[in-house]
């Protein structure tokens, strides 16, 4: 119940990401509306640079709940509480069950997770199975009696895992290979051979789609999958560095990944260190990998956050139980109190800046033309809750007030930040990122065209394997319910008929058209007998 209301709150209007949202979507609608499963496309162009399973997920969910921006998000919402439940349940078997739902808390708080979590993409659901394949190797330790069965679902996870998102689902279970080496002759989980049945039945999916699709298209299907391979391996894409991951993760889940570092150095002090081979060393395999990769993204650092969430919980557990002892008991008794006046502090700076964004006494302009005053809200509900930090520690520990235990001085911390997203989230900024094209599609002459008539394209290059496709024919594409065919020449357009046409000078000019509408150069037309 605590994430489920943060993957649900809206103001009504919601729009795609031109990249990569539409482009899921667009195949995806493309394999539904051409009854060809077999071939992920745009515009009759082969897209195989990807693995078909979350294709196939929104195929179906189009199938049964229509197509729109709500149903095209569902399969993350619903793998995004999946995932916090999992996250939830390693942490219990692994540490405890106080520490299980801080972790889970806290991830549900990450901004990144809650972000991805709420749009169309594969991330969310192979982390989930990811941590679906962990979840089975603990169990199959703790219940040795059912290992086989553990065993193949571990295998099986791998399977669906390439399925869905294609070779990044070998990232977090390359990070397990010390867990799995170094600690075998104590879990035995190589020796297990249902882990290698589950693992060949789990790949026979999108090996008999590999085949298939060599049978129909030849070398080609193998050409693009394995380009993308080689272009995230080698190019590097807006100059970040291998330190990358360093700065901006920290920013995108702030305040969490400061709490982690703690959590990190206290597993290293805890007596046991079994659990360092997949608390510690597991998430280093990860950042390293992410980091050497030559393409680094924000969404990439998303594989972290459920490591990044557990290592924060043992340290805000462990900090909760300073908070609650005397000074003169505990060494550590000065970090509760001091980050309570850092967080009192820096819940100050924040608020003031709401106050001076929701009034307007400086006036702020942002690139893109967002309104800013719409995060005016976030700062105010999280600066205001973290001004309660200070407040709580002085009526305890000045004033005597001993009911206000560390359950309080949590929750001041955890609180505000959840009415923070779910204020981003009633703003419409988890979920509005392309509001031109809607107020261009709700216009009355163009409403009344997409309503009634069918839409052609007119567009020489669709960038379907460069960037997965022109952000204004991706959005387009997404908006218009009922599809014509492209042309590479507006003058094969038959009379009588409606197109979006793109800018480019190669597809020629008209004298007989009938221009209703322009978006981003793009214009709408219907072309119409020569008098």
């Amino acid at each position: 119940m605590w994430v489920v209301p943060l993957l649900l709150f809206n103001h009504g209007q919601d729009s795609l990401i031109a990249h990569d949202e539409t482009t899921y979507a667009v195949r995806s609608r493309w394999m539904l509306e051409s009854g060809d499963w077999l071939t992920p496309q745009s515009w009759s162009e082969l897209a195989y640079e990807k693995t078909p399973g979350f294709y196939w997920i929104l195929a179906s969910i189009y199938t049964i709940f229509g197509i729109s921006e709500v149903t095209s998000r569902m399969p993350s919402q619903i793998a995004s509480v999946f995932s916090i439940f999992l996250v939830y349940e390693i942490t219990g078997m692994l540490l405890n069950k106080r520490i299980a739902w801080l972790s889970s808390a806290i991830l549900s708080v990450s901004f990144l997770w809650l972000q991805v979590s709420r749009l169309v993409a594969p991330d969310i659901i192979t982390i989930c199975i990811a941590l679906f394949g962990i979840f089975c190797l603990l169990q199959s330790e703790l219940y040795s009696k059912y290992r086989y069965y553990w065993g193949f679902s571990t295998g099986l996870s791998v399977g669906l895992g390439f399925l869905i998102k294609g070779q990044l689902i070998f990232v977090p279970f390359i990070g397990l290979l010390p867990y799995l080496i170094w600690q075998n002759r104590r879990h035995r989980h190589l020796n297990n051979p249902m882990l290698y049945v589950g693992f060949v039945i789990g790949f026979l999916p999108v090996m008999i789609w590999f085949w298939i699709s060599w049978q129909h298209y030849g070398s080609i299907v193998f050409e693009q999958f394995f380009s993308l391979v080689t272009r995230i391996s080698t190019e590097q894409r807006n100059g970040h560095s291998p330190f990358y991951y360093l700065w901006n993760l920290p920013i995108k889940v702030f305040p969490w990944p400061l709490f982690s570092i703690l959590g990190l150095l206290l597993v290293y002090r805890r007596p046991s260190t079994d659990n360092a081979w997949i608390l510690v060393v597991c998430p280093l395999i990860i950042f390293l990998e992410i980091s050497i990769t030559s393409t680094r993204l924000p969404h990439y650092s998303l594989m972290l956050c459920p490591w990044m969430a557990i290592l924060a919980g043992i340290a805000l557990d462990w900090l909760g139980e300073n908070y609650n002892r005397h000074f003169q008991k505990t060494k550590y008794f000065f970090l509760p109190r001091n980050l309570s006046y850092v967080f009192g502090s820096l819940g100050a700076v924040v608020f003031l800046a709401g106050i001076i964004l929701k009034t307007g006494i400086l006036q702020i302009s942002v690139s893109d033309g967002a309104d800013i005053k719409s995060y005016s809200s976030i700062g105010l509900v999280l600066g205001l809750g973290w001004l309660s930090l200070p407040a709580i520690w002085l009526a305890r520990h000045r004033f005597g007030h001993k009911f206000l235990t560390a359950n309080y001085w949590l929750a001041s911390l955890l609180v505000p930040a959840w009415l923070a997203m779910a204020v981003a989230g009633s703003n419409g900024l988890l979920t509005n990122y392309s509001p031109d094209v809607k107020l261009f599609v709700k216009k009355s002459e163009i409403a009344d065209v997409l309503k009634n008539q069918s839409i052609n394209f007119v567009v020489q290059k669709t960038e379907t394997m460069t960037t997965g496709g022109d952000k204004a024919l991706l959005l387009l594409t997404f908006e218009t319910p009922s599809w014509g065919k492209r042309f590479k020449k507006l003058t094969d357009v038959p009379i009588n008929n409606y197109a979006w046409v793109s800018p480019e000078s190669e597809i020629g000019f008209l004298t007989n058209e009938r221009q209703i509408g322009t978006f981003r150069d793009w214009k709408l037309i219907q072309v119409i007998e020569r008098k």
